[in-house]
């Protein structure tokens, strides 16, 4: 067929029925291929670069799902660096106005008065339909790698990685109880994850708030002030010398001993408890990530909630007489909002088991967010997550460890978290502490001795 006899370029435009065929060609087209209906029917040099661009979009997608499965670390670490979502914003919004512009063109082509009445308003709908979906998918895509990149910024620092020590990444987890009721950030919450850097098998360590003669490791400035333990000798700084006490201490009184933990991303108190975590474990410890507990509650409401088996009946308020409880919080399978699950891992007074009881509510408060940050339910609630998160974590992980760290995350979830639990049901004293009697439920808990071959095998 010659060119000029194309029914594409140049249709009979007298005959309503050719003219509703080339129709459906031209909007099935510009759906499938964008680009192609002008380098058939209309402006070649327009459907050149919009073809190009469709073929450089769909060489993008398979190179990203490619590289998602044989080296996710590596797509990870790109969505998770401010240029390239600042890069994939612009790219997304450049889409969008294309998109937009060859479905306007592409109406403008198919002629639609020349068309059958009947098919014009299908006509019309599909195309528009179409480029609405794809064009406002992108706007969304941008807006949503914009913000990321803005999230990212705010709480993740840019400073140099560390890599692992014998094989881990242990991490200090810390959980802030601020509120309208208490004066200051206080760490209530203290636990060390040790995370396997190859397999993503996780041990999590409880440390009790109320610990006493905290040991430091030798390079501490602490260990120079307190050699015996923290307040062993003439006590310390602060009301009470236990664990939760050297943040308050470092933090208020002493902050000239980490004279660069600001510039790092840190503060002086978290670092003095760092090195207090190094002390109790023996683990040497590359980041810490710090929660407010009070801000907890908004990121929880964002996420829609959380469902825990509620095992004793928790006070919300009160002291340790259940004096002044606003309510409770009943046995059963309940949904939690956001106060209440607050009230859930904060509560001490008036429930049995007091401060340990607590801390294995908090293990489980803290599961039940993980099992909530699904894909799906973060990028519905995206931007009310994003604000309360950069509200609620504070860290020194460095931007460039989250592809790594998200990568390793995916297989934790899917193994079982070993819990080593420092509290006196497991022998410990927290008033009188034997610190190799505790590393020696810590050591094979985080490096598990390798089982011996049995006969025959080797």
């Amino acid at each position: 067929m010659s060119l000029a006899a194309s029914p594409i370029r140049f249709p009979d435009t007298s005959s309503r029925p050719v003219m509703t065929r080339r129709a459906w060609w031209l909007v099935v087209l510009n759906v499938l291929i964008p680009g192609s209906v002008q380098v058939l029917a209309g402006d070649r040099k327009l459907g050149r670069f919009g073809l190009g661009a469709t073929l450089v979009l769909w060489a993008l997608v398979v190179v990203a799902i490619v590289v998602s499965i044989l080296w996710p670390t590596v797509l990870y670490t790109l969505a998770s660096t401010t240029i390239t979502l600042w890069l994939a914003a612009l790219v997304l919004l450049f889409y969008a106005v294309l998109w937009v512009v060859l479905t306007l063109d592409t109406l403008r082509l198919i002629r639609l008065v020349k068309t059958a009445p009947k098919a014009r308003g299908w006509l019309a709908v599909l195309s528009i339909g179409v480029v609405g979906l794809l064009a406002g998918g992108s706007v969304w895509g941008s807006y949503l790698a914009i913000t990321t990149s803005g999230f990212l910024s705010s709480v993740f620092v840019a400073g140099p990685s560390e890599p692992p020590v014998d094989g881990k990444y242990n991490i200090l987890l810390l959980g802030g109880d601020a509120g309208p009721d208490r004066e200051g950030m206080r760490p209530d919450s203290m636990s060390v994850v040790s995370i396997d850097a190859e397999t993503g098998q996780a041990v999590m360590i409880g440390l009790p708030r109320d610990l006493e003669d905290v040991p430091f490791p030798a390079d501490s400035p602490l260990a120079a002030v307190y050699p015996e333990g923290y307040g062993a000798i003439d006590g310390c700084e602060v009301d009470v010398c236990l664990l939760n006490s050297i943040y308050t201490e470092v933090e208020l009184k002493s902050p000239e001993m980490y004279p660069n933990a600001v510039a790092e991303g840190s503060e002086p108190g978290i670092e003095g408890m760092r090195d207090a975590a190094e002390g109790i474990t023996g683990l040497t410890i590359q980041y810490y990530v710090l929660i407010d507990m009070y801000g907890f509650e908004s990121l929880i409401d964002a996420l829609g909630g959380v469902d825990i088996n509620v095992e004793t009946r928790i006070p919300i308020g009160g002291d340790e007489n259940n004096d002044g409880v606003d309510g409770w919080i009943e046995p059963g399978q309940q949904h939690l909002t956001g106060y209440y699950a607050l009230w859930y891992g904060r509560a001490r007074y008036g429930v049995a088991g007091g401060d340990y009881e607590r801390m294995a509510r908090q293990r489980i408060l803290q599961e039940a967010v993980l099992r909530q940050f699904t894909p799906a339910n973060v990028l519905t609630k995206f931007q009310d997550v994003a604000n309360a998160g950069a509200d609620v974590v504070k860290t020194d992980v460095p931007q460039g460890m989250l592809g790594y760290f998200v990568n390793l995350a995916l297989k934790t979830k899917e193994l079982p978290i070993t819990n080593v639990e420092l509290v006196p049901a497991n022998g410990v004293d927290p008033m009188d502490p034997d610190w190799d009697y505790i590393r020696s439920l810590i050591e094979p808990a985080v490096y598990p001795p390798t089982p011996e071959p049995t006969e025959g095998e080797g």
